[in-house]
């Protein structure tokens, strides 16, 4: 299992995300964004996918602020895109849960998300290879709830995930 782990503030963050995923995105992929927008530590995925329409990938993207995939759709929802996408390799958005000094690293790894593991829901897995943003330490009792998440990290985040992807998206097409 290959990995790679940035802190969102690096000022190389998008480049190290676009190198690892290069290997990865293909016109085939599909961007699935897990989360929801009425909790703040849980929107880091739709905002990921709102921000890559708007800047119009020309890879099909599920999961946004008007459209969030969260734990009550996900399961009907993946069917939906692999009916509709049979041969599409899936590329998983998620906010996670970490150590506190790993709070705003951008995790982007060759395997799939399990998405509300974090919080004991069982869920299933999403895509081939995934990208994670830690937005707050696993030893909050109040799981993504949290009042201390600020949204401004989510949004940076959120940016630098985006802009990481668009350009290994580039990256890819080069080959």
């Amino acid at each position: 299992m290959n990995k790679v782990k940035i802190h969102h503030q690096s000022n190389i963050a998008y480049y190290e995300i676009a190198y690892f995923m290069r290997n990865y995105i293909t016109n085939k992929t599909v961007i699935v964004c897990i989360g929801t927008d009425k909790c703040i530590g849980d929107c880091l995925g739709p905002l990921v996918g709102t921000m890559l329409l708007e800047k119009f990938i020309p890879l099909p993207v599920y999961g946004t602020i008007k459209s969030p995939m969260h734990a009550l759709n996900l399961e009907k929802k993946l069917s939906e895109i692999k009916a509709k996408h049979p041969d599409c390799n899936i590329l998983g958005i998620d906010a996670c849960l970490g150590d506190s000094d790993s709070v705003g690293e951008i995790h982007c790894r060759d395997y799939s998300i399990h998405p509300g593991k974090g919080v004991g829901k069982n869920l299933p897995e999403v895509g081939e290879f995934s990208i994670i943003g830690i937005v707050d330490s696993c030893d909050n009792a109040e799981i993504f709830t949290s009042r201390s998440i600020r949204l401004s990290l989510i949004m940076d985040m959120a940016k630098v995930i985006v802009d990481g992807i668009i350009y290994s998206y580039y990256l890819s097409n080069q080959k």
